[in-house]
């Protein structure tokens, strides 16, 4: 579906926690106080903040997949501040892959989970991230509002 209007920002990562919810092989890596599993998967939480057309703060619970090649992601993020200069709340739903270094995600806004000037709120955005990046990282959200 497309949109007529667009957002162009940068989010970055506030924080990140991830703990493990299943170790297949029991065989991994400890990067600092996080386990990642080999085959398995995780938990993660994750604060975003973001700047440009879209301005606020966010939280994030992933689940992510670990395997040789490319594995699932999913998470929800539920959003607060403004998109377009309209002030809300909304929640975005992710559903990608990541493997070693790179995520590819697509963001989709979850219809009727929306407040204040986002209540009618739809949307999506395509992301994708090689590497880690102190700057942040570019977002473009297509989107209506009623």
């Amino acid at each position: 579906m497309s949109h007529s209007q667009t957002a162009i920002c940068k989010f970055s990562i506030a924080s990140w926690s991830e703990s493990l919810v299943v170790d297949i092989d029991r065989e991994g890596t400890t990067v600092g106080d996080a386990y990642y599993p080999t085959r398995g998967a995780t938990r993660a939480t994750v604060n975003y903040s973001y700047a440009g057309d879209v301005q606020g703060t966010s939280t994030l619970v992933y689940l992510i997949a670990y395997k040789a090649d490319a594995a699932p992601v999913f998470g929800l993020e539920h959003f607060e501040g403004s998109i377009g200069g309209r002030e809300g709340m909304c929640v975005f739903q992710h559903i990608g892959s990541q493997d070693q270094g790179s995520v590819s995600l697509r963001m989709e806004v979850v219809p009727g989970m929306g407040t204040g000037g986002l209540v009618d709120l739809r949307g999506n955005a395509d992301v994708s991230i090689a590497g880690h990046s102190d700057s942040g990282y570019e977002l473009v959200l297509s989107y209506d509002i009623d």
